[in-house]
């Protein structure tokens, strides 16, 4: 055989037919081995799987499923906003694999939302949905989940919709893990930028809250406006840097809106953690960056990942899902950028 083989014909996408005259063998033969069914030797199969590798043949196996009239196809909404997003698409790519089915993204964007991003995926024949902090109205969640299965990942809903699983941090306990954590290194001062009206906004700013008030902090409870992006964080420290007198701690919203914070505060000459401590929230890639060490609520993405494809599928399959939302414990994640402060050093 010769060492470059040449393309298929015309530079259209290699067929079973070229494999076959690749190998010098039937396309039925070719076919029982992508299928991986009885019937091909060991040596036929070798001969068959190393000719499609030099002509670059790749089964379709969207077309066969789809001849099946099943797709497999996890529909996963995200955006591209936040990195914990990322993050979450990593571990359900992990987590749907083992289980036999395939990942369709669709994300959401400045000019791309999420009903546009909801019916590309409909488009493309999920047989489930996977939303990724959807902020759609409950009416249209309630509406999808009466189409196919629906799962919301890191978004409380309340009360529970009809045939709408729910997979969330315990984001209230969360945020009281991050004060917590201040008040023992000895902070009293700490305020929380919170994401508006952000999936889990709620329940952090009220877990700061009720935290902030065990401590017997209530008079020194500080909510700055944030949001979930960089540019929120931004905004928001350049308001806490110029606050008199200013807050010796600061717990952002998101990772995200901490990078932003952490900007904002080098620009302006406050050194973290010795001026001011940051915490973040969910333990993304950028806080695990050297360059921004950033203490921060961990949230257990394999876990939410796993229980979301799982409860997507046992739905598809007919099984048993178990009754309620699914709520995951955070854990707190202490790195370079809470230390206590001045005067208690």
């Amino acid at each position: 055989m010769p060492t470059n083989p040449p393309a298929a014909p015309g530079g259209k996408r290699p067929t079973l037919a070229d494999v076959a005259a690749r190998a010098g063998v039937s396309t039925a033969l070719v076919s029982i081995v992508m299928r991986d069914a009885k019937g091909a030797s060991a040596a036929s199969r070798e001969r068959v799987q190393a000719a499609a590798r030099e002509i670059g043949y790749r089964p379709d196996i969207r077309a066969r499923l789809l001849r099946s009239h099943r797709s497999r196809l996890l529909g996963v909404q995200f955006s591209l906003q936040h990195p914990f997003h990322a993050d979450l698409v990593e571990g359900i790519y992990a987590a749907a694999e083992p289980a036999g089915y395939q990942i369709a993204l669709s994300a959401v964007t400045a000019g791309r939302g999420e009903q546009r991003a909801v019916e590309s995926l409909l488009a493309d024949r999920c047989e489930a949905l996977i939303l990724l902090g959807p902020q759609a109205p409950d009416a249209r969640l309630a509406e999808l989940a009466g189409q196919l299965p629906v799962v919301s990942v890191a978004r409380r809903l309340r009360p529970a919709l009809p045939g709408l699983e729910v997979v969330r941090t315990a984001d209230a306990k969360g945020a009281r893990q991050a004060v917590d954590h201040l008040v023992a290194l000895g902070h009293r001062d700490i305020a929380h930028i919170d994401g508006g009206r952000a999936p889990g906004a709620a329940d952090r700013r009220r877990g700061y809250r009720t935290a902030m008030n065990g401590h017997g902090l209530g008079a020194r409870i500080r909510v700055v406006p944030g949001g979930p992006t960089e540019e929120d964080g931004a905004t928001a420290a350049r308001s806490v840097a110029a606050a008199a007198p200013r807050p010796t701690a600061v717990l952002a919203f998101n990772d995200h809106c901490a990078t932003g914070v952490l900007d904002a505060f080098l620009r302006s000459g406050i050194a973290v953690p010795a001026d001011i401590s940051v915490v973040g929230f969910d333990d993304s890639h950028l806080a695990r960056l050297a360059h921004i060490d950033l203490t921060t609520v961990g949230q257990d993405i394999p876990r939410l990942a796993a229980l979301a494809v799982g409860r997507a599928v046992a739905r598809l399959e007919g099984d048993e899902v178990p009754a309620g939302e699914a709520v995951i414990a955070p854990h707190l994640v202490v790195r370079g950028t809470t230390a206590p402060p001045n005067g208690v050093r």
